[in-house]
């Protein structure tokens, strides 16, 4: 893989701001916001200039107890031909969590949540990754996460995790220096020992955003400047290792170009005072000290097949890639399912976990929820005006997400002209009026108890459409 320079996230709302600025490299763009069929006039005008293009997969769920869904590998390899991308990248993470494994319904975070560092989900994770690699055009490398809240009985280190998986998958790492910023401050982890763990010839490239801190819990927002804090664990990591590449990871209150333009030089800085440290550093890498790209060779050698076998079975753990491993992947689904549920359902905390950082971390999902929603549906925030966030909050405490966000968009107006809600006739009109736009139609079940229920539906659905035009039937129905 060639050096990828200096880049930044690339967004449609600083999608012109990007295109202008000089030096750029290359930028990220979040896989699932892509449409390889269509791609954006920036995406095509930057790749037509030399730009590399990296799609940035956040859906896969890959340290989930079930194995990827075959379509959305589908998709993202679609995108990485469609951009001509030399890799993509994913999480190590879970996203979801319930169904067959568990027999309960399938429910989704809208966030990536942290996999317990142990032996089992290892097992589990260095399948997936397999499964994966194999899917895809190109190279994979997968990111460590950002943590609010840590697993009971964890038997690994983020940096000992981080390396057996390398090691046993040969899969790329995409190092977030800010999240190892975020663990030290959650979970009190030293992201210098991370670092001296990490097999750092596996570093595809770097990740650097910014945050804030409330209450002692540091919130990995992508919406604040970098700190300092944050360029010194990247300054670490550059004195160990050249970076193929550093990305500046910005998500929404963007700041004037300029803004963003004065941070990519502070990252460029970073790196060079790491540079510079690593050429006079006893045991310094041979990359540091010569400047060689460790992640050339992630291209070629390193990536494509394991160094150990993943695949093989372990009579000591009692897991493999084959039918042996599903005892294994059912224990950390039930487990992921009960955390999850703890978290977006109300039910009670699993044994071991601290309550109360739970509870910061059901928030911030709702709270991100919420955000999310009032960005693919921006109406719902104008027909509601300031009750839209009070309301969509409780109707999350009460409704878990089954899908994406806009089947839960549709489901929080639904839920609210059910509740003859908004209160002011002419809002309720207005949100009636939206819901039946967007509502297509579903096909009808068999099953008596399905119809009668969707027909209820129906008839209270309606009543609220007379209502809301006040003696006048709706024409949009």
């Amino acid at each position: 893989m060639e050096r990828l320079g200096t880049g930044i996230g690339w967004r449609p709302e600083i999608a012109d701001a990007v295109e202008r600025m000089p030096g750029l490299d290359w930028v990220e763009a979040v896989a699932e916001n892509v449409c390889p069929d269509h791609l954006p006039a920036s995406l095509r005008r930057l790749r037509e200039r030399g730009v590399t293009v990296v799609p940035h997969g956040v859906s896969l769920g890959l340290g989930g107890g079930e194995r990827p869904d075959e379509g959305r590998l589908k998709a993202l390899a679609e995108r990485a031909q469609a951009l001509g991308s030399p890799l993509v990248t994913e999480h190590i993470a879970f996203v979801r969590a319930g169904g067959p494994l568990t027999a309960s319904d399938r429910i989704e975070a809208g966030h990536l949540l942290p996999v317990p560092r142990t032996r089992d989900a290892l097992d589990v994770l260095c399948e997936n990754i397999r499964i994966a690699q194999d899917a895809l055009p190109v190279p994979l490398a997968v990111e460590n996460i950002a943590a609010l809240l840590a697993w009971p009985g964890e038997e690994l280190t983020e940096g000992q995790f981080l390396y057996e998986l390398a090691d046993r998958t040969g899969v790329g790492l995409l190092i977030d220096v800010a999240n190892l910023h975020t663990n030290h401050v959650n979970q009190g982890e030293d992201p210098a020992e991370a670092l001296s763990e990490l097999p750092l010839e596996a570093l595809a490239y770097v990740h650097v955003a910014g945050g804030f801190e409330r209450d002692g819990v540091w919130h990995d927002s992508h919406a604040h400047p970098v700190p300092r804090p944050v360029l010194d664990i990247l300054t670490d990591l550059a004195s160990r290792v050249a970076p193929p590449g550093v990305l500046l990871e910005r998500d929404e209150n963007f700041p004037a170009p300029e803004v963003l333009k004065g941070e990519l030089d502070a990252i460029a800085e970073a790196v060079e005072r790491g540079r510079a440290a690593g050429t006079g550093r006893p045991g310094g890498t041979a990359a540091a000290r010569t400047g060689t790209d460790a992640g050339s060779r992630l291209g070629s050698a390193t990536v494509p097949g394991p160094r150990s076998g993943c695949s093989a079975p372990d009579a000591a753990s009692g897991s493999s890639s084959g039918s042996g491993s599903e005892p294994v992947r059912q224990r950390l689904a039930l487990a992921q399912t009960a955390l999850l549920s703890a978290l977006v359902a109300g039910t009670p905390a699993p044994e071991g976990f601290d309550r109360a950082r739970l509870g910061v971390q059901a928030r911030a999902l709702a709270s991100k929820r919420a955000g999310v929603v009032a960005k693919v549906a921006p109406e719902l925030p104008v027909i509601l005006g300031d009750g839209y966030r009070t309301s969509f909050l409780a109707y999350a405490q009460r409704h878990p997400m089954r899908g994406g966000y806009r089947l839960d968009a549709m489901a929080f107006a639904e839920s609210l002209l059910l509740a003859g809600r908004p209160e002011d006739p002419a809002a309720r009109r207005k949100l009636h009026h939206w819901w039946r736009e967007r509502s297509g139609p579903v096909p009808r079940s068999r099953r008596p108890a399905v119809r009668v229920a969707r027909a209820a539906r129906r008839m209270l659905l309606r009543g609220t459409g007379r209502t809301s035009h006040t003696g006048h039937t709706s024409s949009a129905m």
